[in-house]
């Protein structure tokens, strides 16, 4: 699955896709960060259509769904976890998920890139990969979110806690031979074109046009790869580059692509 991302480009640029988006108050415009880890539960920018304006709005959201009726948040810390990505098969078809019954609160994730991890044979540790498109230095990939009800203990006053998952789906050639370990082996994020990633907001969008988009593949071909240095855990680069720089990993074999 997709836990490790990065966004390493002004937040102004998101006007370029979406000219009549709302930043909401709350935002940093400068916002940027190489490596965003998907359990530490941290801050990310949101796009998504407000329901009280019909407006699209960009929002600072937790990564890591909780859904609108958690009761004992302490209690779901260890779940949370299990909420940070959605499985694009289990939206629509599964009536008994949480995500077929928040469908319609779809979002997006503005991105340049993303992490994954290689099962290398003689290799002790998996090999990291950073990827991104070709020929779109931002782009997105969709989501659900979840508004819950929090109580401020000082003013009494409820508050809205938003929070999101990405999506995924079974990944493409490229992507089944970089993610082939693990419990989650061969699944990608759902990488959007622009046209779709802007259907997706629709307000309008109809039951076969959510299918088609839960259903694309981003073709191999469309996407760059570089392995990269250990990403998680506190030890530095030896060469002190950022975490997104080609790291050359001695007999790193080649993948079959």
């Amino acid at each position: 699955m997709c836990y490790d991302v990065s966004f390493t480009i002004s937040l102004k640029q998101l006007s370029d896709y979406f000219p009549d988006m709302i930043f909401d108050d709350q935002m940093d415009l400068q916002f940027t960060a190489t490596h965003i880890m998907g359990h530490s539960f941290g801050d990310h920018p949101i796009i998504y259509r407000n329901r009280e304006d019909g407006l699209l709005h960009c929002k600072l959201m937790e990564w890591g769904v909780i859904p609108h009726y958690t009761k004992d948040l302490d209690g779901f810390k260890k779940r949370r976890a299990t909420m940070l990505n959605i499985r694009s098969e289990r939206i629509l078809d599964d009536k008994a998920s949480y995500w077929n019954k928040i469908r319609t609160r779809r979002c997006l994730i503005p991105l340049t890139g993303f992490y994954e991890h290689r099962e290398v044979p003689k290799f002790k540790n998996k090999i990291p990969y950073y990827l991104k498109l070709t020929e779109q230095p931002m782009f997105f990939v969709p989501g659900l979110y979840s508004a819950h009800d929090v109580v401020d203990t000082e003013s009494g006053e409820v508050l809205k806690q938003y929070t999101y998952a990405l999506i995924t789906r079974n990944a493409n050639p490229l992507m089944a031979q970089i993610h082939n370990g693990g419990d989650n082996a061969g699944r990608m994020p759902l990488l959007l074109p622009l046209s779709w990633a802007q259907k997706w907001l629709d307000a309008e969008l109809t039951d076969d046009e959510y299918r088609s988009i839960l259903a694309f593949e981003m073709p191999s071909e469309a996407l760059c790869y570089r392995p990269v240095f250990t990403i998680r855990g506190r030890s530095p680069r030896p060469d002190e580059k950022e975490k997104d720089a080609v790291y050359e990993w001695e007999n790193l074999p080649d993948l079959a692509y």
